[in-house]
């Protein structure tokens, strides 16, 4: 059984996740420079969950970045690969669904990349369509954009 719970942002599990994101996803587009617009922070991150396994190990993650009053962007999504297809992905994205209901969100955004179609089937899985790049999305190539409607 898997727990997600908010953590702060500057925590030593969230940021050895994000690290270990960020070196995938690297490795994914053979160099560091796949993600457009300003990097998200614990500035504008306003949830920020990190799910542990039975053991109490930190094997995924998840945040929401406030875009307006009524959407908000899905940020930092992550699963360590030992822990993908127990789901803990679909743990944390129930999670942050429900974070952001909390918070009086009614679109929640993303954006993933051509290089991630594990990614696409399973946000499309989980009800998610695909939209127009949004933000600094616009025009990036690499860059595919979903959006769930929570209403």
């Amino acid at each position: 059984m898997v727990s997600v719970q908010h953590e702060p942002w500057e925590s030593r599990d969230a940021t050895r996740l994000r690290a270990a994101q960020r070196a995938e996803l690297d490795a994914r587009y053979s160099n560091d420079d796949h993600e457009p617009g300003a990097p998200p922070s614990a500035e504008t991150v306003s949830v920020f969950l990190v799910a542990r396994d039975d053991a109490g190990a930190a094997v995924g993650c998840g945040g929401l970045r406030l875009l307006g009053p009524d959407s908000a962007e899905i940020k930092r999504m992550y699963v360590e690969p030992a822990a993908r297809g127990t789901g803990v992905a679909t743990a944390i994205l129930r999670a942050l669904e429900a974070a952001a209901r909390t918070a009086g969100v009614h679109a929640l955004l993303l954006e993933t990349g051509t290089a991630q179609p594990d990614a696409m089937r399973f946000y499309e899985r989980e009800g998610y369509h695909r939209i127009d790049n949004f933000g600094p999305y616009r025009g990036a190539a690499l860059s595919v954009c979903y959006a769930r409607d929570l209403a």
